[in-house]
């Protein structure tokens, strides 16, 4: 089993939103390494925890799991979307996603408070210049987290 942390604007889609709506589709992702993550690495039924980005207080808002192998995002073909990519082709699809379904909704631990954690300071968000919206969590990080949410 595998572990992630996965970005997502509250004001596009929050932890209440995605408990709501079930499993649902990650969409709109266009970074390589992110799509590749999701695309090679992510297997059903591994851990997500649920990151508030791009809001007042980022930070873990609650734990989900991949719900469904990779599979092209349909976003990428349609020219009315924000996330169109003209190069992309249904023959040759350039973005992926993963269903992704919430679990629980978690008290809001905060990118500062992971950043006073000293079992947390390789984690990859917390690393200077970190912008991916996919990054892996070590089984170690989870468990600190884990431990930190309950």
């Amino acid at each position: 089993m595998n572990f992630w942390l996965m970005k997502s604007e509250p004001n596009e889609v929050s932890i209440d939103d995605a408990l709501r709506l079930g499993a649902a589709p990650w969409f709109g992702v266009r970074n390589y390494q992110a799509r590749n993550f999701m695309r090679d690495q992510m297997r059903v039924g591994d851990g997500v925890l649920f990151y508030h980005s791009s809001c007042a207080e980022p930070g873990v808002a609650g734990v989900a799991e991949v719900a469904s192998t990779a599979y092209p995002d349909a976003t990428q073909f349609d020219p009315d979307s924000h996330y169109f990519d003209p190069k992309s082709t249904l023959e040759n699809p350039r973005w992926m996603l993963v269903d992704v379904k919430a679990t629980r909704k978690t008290r809001l631990l905060s990118l500062a408070e992971m950043r006073e954690n000293p079992s947390l300071s390789s984690m990859v968000v917390l690393q200077k210049g970190s912008r991916l919206s996919i990054t892996p969590v070590t089984p170690a990080e989870w468990k600190t987290i884990m431990q930190l949410l309950a």
